[in-house]
């Protein structure tokens, strides 16, 4: 996919969705009240948060393909189960391992609702762990809807039984991953939905603290992060509307869709208390399901425009890693298959060239130790207009600013500390090229609409 850089006042005004007017020319501002220190967040970390759910060979889809469509989006990391795996195949340890080898993924791992495959898990996710292809290990996938087996119980799923049988598939997992030496340091995810609890066995926890009344006891430990599938719509919140992915990462009961507070707060179900919302705002978790699909009001270039903002959103408001289900439509099922980023004839929709084109603006790899500290301020900042500012390992600052007004357009001014030498804009709608040049500058007036822009500030020289 190739882009064209955008040169002049003109072409900006035309084809730029945020249509930005430049201030680099306006007299320097004191190092004052108008911005503020911010510290940087290692633009390496963003994007190792970026993950993806996908369908592997046993149902329909090529290793060959899945590896092209990865690379294309840039993805760090990818959802698998091992209930697929088979010694024969089509899909086996070796194609984990094959795409971890030619995509750089890390792998997290789970399984569906059969404890017997626990030594199985355990056993895979050592060999991945063993090729540095492990990312985490993940307790079971929506047990409200799939039903779980263990050591002769069998609970959860549409029949509505006691959830005794998962709470001890989930403590036993975490035994034995923190048993083991090679796995020990990896991190365990709980199941997802735990709030569909149908009795209290204290899955809203990672840890049962003292005096929480619960089936199992004190002390019993699950996981070290929360999992959540947040997934964009949902019932409660069926329609586009401003904020809808920034709304949709809030861990409070403000958020109508299936976040933290329904799951590890208040359960949704059996309303069963969880943490307090001090301790949720501040509680490690990902998501390793969310997304939505194009249909009705839905096209598809609003679904592109919701998965970019949504990865934003999320790690701006504490989830480490997020996933998205999914890569391409299944081919192998019935229902509604548009939720891809690419359709079922391997073509990347919109969502997949935004997030193309923001991975590629971005691009970096590496840890670094102290990210720098840059002065800043959007001044009058409207709800709809957040910002995430990050740094690359060569001292740029890459400071993101997106707007998720579903109609309209905020004016804002960002307001600099310092004058600087030198950077640029990027609108990854657009391409991957900058779209406006930046000289001694220390003030930007953009018009933000539905969608990110980043601005890349060159490091200063002292």
């Amino acid at each position: 996919m190739k882009s064209t850089a955008m040169r002049s006042s003109e072409k900006l005004c035309a084809a730029f969705g945020a249509r930005m007017a430049l201030t680099g020319m306006a007299l320097l501002l004191p190092h004052s009240a108008l911005a503020a220190e911010a510290t940087a967040i290692a633009t390496n970390d963003f994007l190792s948060s970026i993950g993806v759910v996908t369908t592997l060979p046993h149902r329909g889809q090529p290793l060959d393909k899945t590896i092209e469509m990865v690379k294309y989006c840039g993805f760090r990391w990818v959802r698998a189960d091992i209930d697929g795996l088979s010694d024969d195949g089509p899909t086996t340890i070796q194609t984990f391992l094959d795409l971890h080898r030619e995509t750089g993924v890390l792998l997290s791992l789970g399984m569906i609702g059969d404890g017997t495959k626990l030594k199985t898990l355990i056993d895979t996710a050592k060999a991945l762990a063993k090729a540095g292809a492990l990312l985490a290990i993940e307790g079971n996938n929506e047990p409200n809807n799939w039903a779980v087996t263990y050591e002769g119980e069998t609970g959860g799923g549409k029949e509505q039984s006691s959830w005794m049988s998962i709470a001890k598939l989930q403590r036993d997992l975490y035994k034995a991953v923190k048993s083991d030496p090679a796995l020990a340091n990896y991190p365990v995810w709980t199941i997802s939905e735990p709030g569909g609890q149908q009795d209290n066995v204290g899955l809203q926890y990672l840890k049962i603290p003292p005096g929480a009344n619960t089936l199992m006891p004190d002390g019993t430990t699950y996981a070290d992060y929360a999992t959540l599938h947040n997934y964009i719509y949902h019932p409660h919140s069926p329609l586009p509307m401003d904020n809808k992915t920034w709304n949709a990462a809030d861990s409070s009961a403000a958020s109508k869709v299936d976040g933290p507070f329904g799951n590890f707060g208040v359960t949704w179900l059996k309303q069963f208390q969880g943490y307090s919302q001090e301790q949720l705002d501040t509680l490690p978790r990902v998501t390793t399901e969310t997304g939505t699909a194009i249909d009705g009001p839905i096209t598809e270039r609003m679904h592109g425009l919701n998965l970019m903002s949504m990865y934003l959103a999320q790690f701006k408001r504490g989830f480490v890693h997020t996933s998205v289900y999914l890569l391409r439509d299944r081919t192998d099922e019935d229902g509604n298959q548009s939720f891809g980023f690419f359709d079922p004839d391997y073509a990347p929709r919109k969502a997949a060239v935004f997030l193309h084109n923001l991975t590629t603006i971005l691009a970096d790899k590496g840890h670094i130790a102290h990210p720098g500290q840059l002065d800043f301020e959007i001044a009058n900042q409207p709800d709809t207009v957040h910002e995430l500012l990050l740094q690359k390992r060569d001292g740029t600052f890459q400071l993101i600013v997106w707007g998720e007004r579903l109609t309209g357009e905020d004016r804002v001014t960002i307001h600099f500390g310092a004058k600087h030498a030198s950077g640029a804009i990027y609108d990854p709608t657009i391409g991957v090229e900058p779209v406006q040049s930046l000289t001694k500058f220390n003030s930007i007036d953009l018009v933000l609409s539905d969608h990110p822009v980043v601005i890349a500030i060159a490091p200063r020289r002292h």
